[in-house]
Order: C-alpha cells, then sequence, then structure tokens
C-alpha cells in the first residue's frame, strides 16, 4: 500500500515535470517548431534563397548581416524588415543592408504553403543558415518559434558595433546580450564573405594619423586598397572584406588580420587587441593554443545570438507581409 502511494506520487512528480517542460517548450523557440503546422517551412526558405543565391551570389552576406543587424535591435524579431520614414531600415548602419526581396519571396511562397504561421524572424534566422551553406560553410540546426515585433526605430540602431568601434566597446555590446569574447570573434568571422564600400573604410588609407595610412595595414596592402578606392574616386565601390576568398565562408579571414589585410578598422583590431588575438589565433590552429573549429563555433554563436529578446507566444505577431506591421 504505502509503495503504491509512493510509485503514484513518484508519477505525478514525473507527469508534472514533464508537463512543465512541454510548458517551457511551448513558449520558447526549438528546433522542428514547424514539422507539424508547417512542415515544408525550412525546405522552402532555402530554396528561395538558393534560388536567388544561383542569380545574385552577393545576397548570401546580404542576407547573414541583415540577421545580425535584426537581432542587435529589440533582439531577433524582424524590425529591420519594416518600411516606413523612421525605421531601422533607414538608420545610417542599415543603409547598404541586402537581400530583402529574398525575404519578402520566402514569406509570400510561405504564406500559399501555411498562411499565417511562419514569422518573419524565423525566415531571417533560417536565411542567414542557408547563405552560409550555400558559401562553402558549415550547417547548423536553427530554433524556430520566434514572433515578429511591431516596433522599428532608427534610432534604436546605437547598439550596432561600428565600423570605427574599439574592442571594449563591441565586446560590452556583445555581453550586454549574452555573447562573449568568443561569440565576438566567430560572429565578426562572418566578414570571410561580403564587401565594403570603399566610403567605409577610405579614411584608413590615406590620412588616417594625419600624415598617412593606417598604421596597422600591411604596406603593401595600403597601395592595393588604394588603386581599388582613390581619395576622391567612386565611394560606392565595393571591395572584399576577405581579400582573396570573398565568397567562401572560411578561415581566410582571420589569416588576413594577421597579416594586417583586415579591411574595417574594427576587424582589425581582432588581432592588434590582446584579448581577441588569442581566440583568432586559435582559430587558425596556432601550434601551443588549443584549436577551435571556426564553422562549428561559428554555428553555436549563431544559435546563441538567435535567441536574443526573442518574442514567443502571444508577444509580437506573424507579420502577413515582412516589410509591415499587420493592421
Amino acid at each position: 500500500m504505502g509503495g503504491g502511494g509512493f510509485q503514484q506520487k513518484l508519477a505525478l512528480v514525473f507527469l508534472l515535470v514533464a508537463m512543465a517542460t512541454t510548458m517551457v517548450q511551448g513558449q520558447g523557440i526549438r528546433v522542428g517548431f514547424y514539422s507539424r503546422t508547417c512542415p515544408r517551412a525550412e525546405s522552402i526558405v532555402r530554396s528561395t534563397v538558393q534560388s536567388h543565391f544561383q542569380a545574385n551570389p552577393k545576397i548570401a552576406p546580404g542576407l547573414l548581416r541583415m540577421h545580425f543587424h535584426d537581432c542587435f535591435v529589440h533582439g531577433c524579431d524582424a524590425s529591420i524588415l519594416i518600411d516606413g520614414p523612421n525605421t531601422e531600415k533607414t538608420a545610417p548602419p542599415n543603409l547598404l543592408l541586402r537581400g530583402y526581396e529574398v525575404i519578402d519571396d520566402a514569406k509570400t511562397r510561405l504564406e500559399a504553403a501555411c498562411p499565417g504561421v511562419v514569422s518573419c524572424a524565423d525566415i531571417l534566422a533560417l536565411a542567414a543558415r542557408d547563405s552560409v551553406v550555400l558559401t562553402s560553410g558549415r550547417s547548423w540546426q536553427v530554433p524556430t518559434g520566434r514572433r515578429d515585433g511591431r516596433v522599428s526605430l532608427a534610432s534604436d540602431t546605437s547598439n550596432l558595433p561600428g565600423f570605427m568601434e574599439s574592442i571594449d566597446s563591441q565586446k560590452q555590446k556583445f555581453a550586454a546580450f549574452g555573447l562573449n569574447t568568443q561569440d565576438l570573434v566567430a560572429l565578426v568571422g562572418g566578414h570571410t564573405i561580403g564587401t565594403s564600400a570603399c566610403q567605409v573604410f577610405r579614411y584608413r588609407l590615406y590620412n588616417f594619423t594625419g600624415n598617412g595610412p593606417d598604421p596597422t595595414i600591411d604596406s603593401t596592402f595600403v597601395s592595393q586598397l588604394q588603386s581599388l578606392c582613390p581619395e576622391n574616386g567612386d565611394a560606392s565601390r565595393r571591395v572584399d572584406l576577405d581579400t582573396g576568398s570573398g565568397n567562401r565562408f572560411d578561415t581566410s579571414f582571420f589569416t588576413n588580420l594577421r597579416n594586417g589585410r583586415g579591411i574595417l578598422e574594427s576587424d582589425q583590431k581582432l588581432w592588434t587587441d590582446a584579448t581577441t588575438r588569442p581566440i583568432v589565433q586559435q582559430f587558425l590552429g596556432v601550434r601551443g593554443l588549443q584549436a577551435l573549429n571556426f564553422n562549428v563555433e561559428f554555428g553555436r554563436s549563431m544559435v546563441k545570438m538567435s535567441n536574443i529578446g526573442v518574442k514567443t507566444g502571444t508577444e509580437g505577431e506573424i507579420r502577413r507581409v515582412c516589410s509591415a506591421i499587420n493592421q
């Protein structure tokens, strides 16, 4: 009798724990969130990104940056996608982002397959992963179940790290979202794909110190960059952030930093700063340090980042059109 009662109590405890776990999972994001409600969700996003990538490979780094820029403002809630006179899209750090049409296309296809089910925020997270894979990076499982935010203000984009920012300032911004120094180095390593406009870094090539170029740039590389970005030339001309490998997701970005060939000042500081340099060296497999697999760590850091400020359950909404809040 006593044993039976104990077993019943134990069974009840296990049931309550299981129910609590289910409730927590239901309120959060998880891998396979749409497995029942929209089983083809991930494949629809993947095929959409792939078709656009085949027409224009430059959309891959654009989609990766867009997810990053979204998560650092109001969390990963697709607020970057909303149109309007003073929305995040219009802020200086976001003016050169590209790939909005890919998200819109994926949303249109998803609405046809499963109306009102898949959020724009999840499309962004999936598209970022698919973009890395298409540029020869390694895949990772993307937790889904985010809902879309209803606020997008250009004035809120100050959280985004800038291209002139110190490592200490970058670390503070990342730490505010639960991201550590290794996450910082890994995520900035996403610059292994993509380009920058001359206007963003040209100041480093001519009068950085008042009488010459940034001394952290390799001297032979300075002349190469000056030929690509003349002092009074086309400011919109774009240059690979990872010289020699701008279309492939690999570790050559870190090799370039080691060789003084970082394009952005904030990128090159990953090598010159004593706190981030060892992590760069670990990604490069420098002897004497514990090696880190960049592809693996990048995926882990992306999952951490994609958890920033997510809206779930009854928070936010599922936008019908990614560029507009539901009316």
